[in-house]
């Protein structure tokens, strides 16, 4: 006996609604689910945020090449996304490599903070601390 299956044509949810489901998964480290959210999300308005989140769960399963990738995928769509260049740069420093190329992702990250929130900018300037910590080394 084989049960009917269910096509839905319309997707329900937002694309700010599949970023926040896929938070929640990638919170409890569902990182599958998580990026499989972050897939709808980035084929509406979101697109450079759900990029970002999307390289954050590879970052987080360990995929340093998916989630570089999926940083630059998030400049691509928004060539002034603070945090994507924040999140690239501590790819690279976590790496160790790449760490002049991180030193200026992180500038630029910096640079283009000006509306963001006090923590973020320190955050951002944390990233650049240990950046240039391991340029010394």
């Amino acid at each position: 006996m084989h049960l009917p299956r269910i096509v839905v044509l319309d997707d329900p949810l937002t694309a700010e609604e599949h970023l926040n489901l896929g938070v929640s998964y990638e919170l409890r480290k569902e990182y599958v689910y998580a990026i499989e959210q972050y897939r709808l999300a980035a084929e509406g308005e979101l697109k450079a945020r759900a990029e970002l989140y999307t390289g954050n769960a590879y970052f987080g399963m360990g995929d340093m090449d998916a989630a570089e990738s999926h940083y630059r995928l998030a400049l691509k769509a928004d060539p002034g996304f603070a945090e994507a260049y924040n999140s690239l740069a501590w790819l690279y420093a976590s790496e160790k490599r790449n760490l002049h190329e991180a030193e200026k992702l992180a500038l630029k990250a910096i640079d283009l903070s000006g509306n963001l929130s006090d923590d973020m900018v320190e955050n951002f300037r944390d990233t650049l601390g240990t950046i240039r910590v391991l340029l010394q080394k």
